[in-house]
């Protein structure tokens, strides 16, 4: 289970309608709605400068996120939309929706690189190259892995790790069908530009 699903601290909305939400716009804030999991519809106010962060830090829409509304249960929400300024591009309406525990959602899962020093490759001078420090599974809401783990014992210069060398937490799986590169252990620069002046020289002789 993931270990730090963030807050959302949200107001609830009292009024309704176009009317109130221009006064929210004025207040700082921007005006969203929660809706889902067989409730009612609850009409929120978020702080401004606070969802702005949020949605610069990147990924807001694919993020699990803990809403905290005063006088209100806790609840998980994904955003489903953000509204933007046409002009400005600025957030103007936000839709939220509740997950059940059992709902299935694409989540980024962090990706934790372990025993470097078993690696042969590593120990010779290779270079860990991590083409994707995450990786978007769907995972059920109720079960979210806080990370996925890909052991790098026994692997050598120009060995690559592909989704299925690792080991997926249990109900998660890639959104992606393919067989995709996760990370490769690379040449060192020193020999890499080794072979690059070889190769020169070959050619000069070559061509002599």
């Amino acid at each position: 289970m993931a270990g730090e699903i963030p807050d959302l601290v949200a107001l609830e909305r009292t009024g309704t309608g176009k009317g109130a939400a221009r006064q929210a716009r004025r207040d700082g804030l921007v005006p969203g709605i929660v809706f889902g999991g067989d409730k009612e519809p609850l009409a929120i106010n978020l702080d401004f400068n606070a969802l702005l962060k949020r949605l610069k830090d990147g990924r807001f829409k694919s993020t699990l996120f803990n809403l905290k509304v005063e006088g209100q249960e806790d609840v998980r929400v994904i955003c489903r939309d953000v509204q933007r300024d046409v002009v400005k591009d600025l957030p103007t309406h936000v839709d939220f929706m509740r997950l059940r525990r059992t709902t299935k959602i694409n989540l980024y899962i962090p990706v934790e690189f372990i025993n470097e020093e078993a690696a042969p490759g590593i120990k010779r001078g290779g270079m860990l190259t991590v083409v994707r420090p995450e990786v978007e599974l769907v995972v059920t809401a109720g079960d979210i892995p806080e990370k996925i783990t890909v052991d790098l014992s026994g692997l050598k210069i120009g060995d690559i790790v592909h989704i299925s060398d690792v080991t997926l937490p249990e109900g998660a799986k890639p959104t992606i069908d393919r067989d995709f590169v996760i990370a490769n252990i690379s040449a060192p620069s020193s020999l890499a530009s080794s072979d690059n002046e070889d190769d020169g020289e070959g050619e000069e002789a070559a061509e002599a």
